[in-house]
């Protein structure tokens, strides 16, 4: 199973402390260079952790269509990591991309690529048995991150992940 990742799923991920669970589910997760180098910039230590590993699961890769990157930059409106993200996605066919970003998502499935986020990682986590509650991990989410998620999502997750109150 190839998976993809954009750098707002591994940032959210690390600031709840949940990392382990890309690991869990996938055991290898892809990631574009430009993912890579904002990870540099946001989380060194993370990434140095990660390299001392023997087996990482990340795996880092260069995308070979920089003229589509540019495109997805300049008509989409989208970062780097997103395009490169979603350029990697089809050149490698992926399975699955790790996409938070709305404009990106959206790019992403019209050009037919199948996409989960963060809220989905953690309810795959859930239903796995890597997670016992979503509800703390997004109340955590919205503490300590720039993470936002409207007020229907949180009770459409909650109903997801069986974690309503009175349902």
């Amino acid at each position: 199973m190839v998976i993809i990742s954009d750098t707002s799923v591994i940032t959210n991920l690390i600031s709840i402390e949940h990392i382990f669970l890309l690991q869990a589910l996938y055991e290898k997760v892809i990631i574009p260079q430009a993912v890579y180098e904002e990870l540099s910039r946001c989380h060194p230590l993370f990434l140095s952790e990660l390299q001392a590993e023997k087996s990482p699961f990340l795996e880092v890769k260069t995308v070979k269509d920089k003229n589509k990157v540019y495109e997805l930059k300049q008509q989409a409106k989208l970062d780097d990591g997103e395009s490169e993200a979603i350029v990697l996605a089809l050149e490698l066919k992926t399975d699955l991309l790790l996409i938070d970003e709305r404009r990106g998502r959206a790019e992403a499935q019209r050009l037919g690529i199948r996409i989960t986020g963060l809220l989905g990682v953690l309810l795959e986590g859930k239903t796995r048995g890597f997670v016992v509650a979503v509800k703390p991990l997004m109340n955590k989410l919205i503490e300590n991150s720039t993470f936002w998620i409207s007020p229907l999502l949180y009770d459409k997750i909650l109903l997801l992940a069986q974690e309503k109150e009175g349902e």
